[in-house]
């Protein structure tokens, strides 16, 4: 069965396909068939002015219509697609995604920050994990950041915070905002043991690729510092061109890593697991759940 998930976040438009089929053990396998990005870069209109420009507006478009074409050609059985902070906070986010309705049929929903959370949760990594530790997921974006907590064999809480990379770009994370990140984590984490990071998102994944750490190891949280250190001491063009990062890349990093690093800090975890997994994957495995509960879902 072929799937497909559309993100919507704050820096970039995500479309990714993936057969959904059953292994020899008859546990359901994802394989990823496609991911594309487009780089739309929503928070950078909204987090300044509360609206969506309309040349962002009409890029949303073309990017949606191009995804439909794809899922017509991939021969997409069901989609799922969902838009995060960026359009949360837009002002006139309702009717731009109704002009994406009328215009290529492809229905986008908001989501809040708690959906966001559970749709990340949705990849279960922990729960395949060692059960003597407790983990933290987190998500870091370009408008919010979702943290999840899965402990004891099950799942503590979950929940949204509007700290997110292009934010602070902008300079629109206050300290009571970081106070209250800090004293979240701090308040319910105390209890807990053997605190350990699980890291999604395309800048701790592109930090793991750096590193050429070995598939499946963690990184240290020391090793994040360094990488904090090292971006930020260099200019935007130095990112681009030592390190090959995208533009849209190469300015988000190191605010991304400074989230980390604190959320890690707090939590008193020392490695960070980058099993290569996003919001996108988590629809993927709640858009499966759905169609085998038979429950009413988009067909494309």
């Amino acid at each position: 069965m072929k799937l497909a998930a559309i993100d919507i976040g704050s820096n970039a438009g995500r479309l990714l396909i993936s057969e959904a089929s059953p292994n020899a053990q008859g546990e359901m396998d994802f394989t990823k068939i496609n991911l594309v990005r487009v780089p739309l870069r929503l928070g950078f209109d909204v987090f300044d002015t509360k609206r969506i420009s309309d040349k962002k507006a009409d890029e949303l478009v073309k990017t949606i219509s191009a995804y439909k074409l794809l899922l017509e050609v991939y021969g997409v059985e069901h989609y799922m697609a969902c838009a995060t902070s960026a359009m949360r906070d837009a002002e006139n986010g309702p009717a731009i995604l109704d002009r994406v309705l009328q215009e290529t049929g492809i229905r986008i929903r908001t989501i809040t920050g708690q959906e966001e959370a559970a749709f990340i949760y949705e990849n279960h990594i922990a729960e395949h994990m060692d059960i003597t530790k407790s983990y933290l997921y987190i998500d870091v974006g370009g408008g919010s950041t979702e943290i999840t907590c899965f402990s004891a064999n099950r799942l503590l809480f979950k929940e949204s915070f509007n700290i997110g990379t292009i934010r602070l770009l902008h300079n629109q994370v206050t300290e009571e905002q970081w106070q209250s990140l800090k004293n979240f984590i701090k308040n319910t984490l105390r209890q807990l043991w053997n605190v350990v990071a699980i890291g999604s998102g395309g800048n701790i994944n592109k930090i793991f690729s750096l590193s050429k750490r070995k598939e499946g190891k963690p990184l240290s949280l020391e090793t994040l510092k360094n990488y904090h250190k090292e971006l930020s001491n260099v200019s935007l063009d130095e990112r681009i061109h030592t390190y090959k990062l995208r533009e849209d890349r190469a300015d988000v990093i190191v605010p991304a890593l400074l989230i980390y690093i604190n959320i890690m800090r707090w939590a008193n975890a020392e490695e960070i697991y980058v099993p290569k997994i996003g919001l996108a994957d988590g629809i993927i495995h709640a858009l499966y759940n759905e169609v085998s509960n038979r429950h009413p879902l988009e067909k494309a």
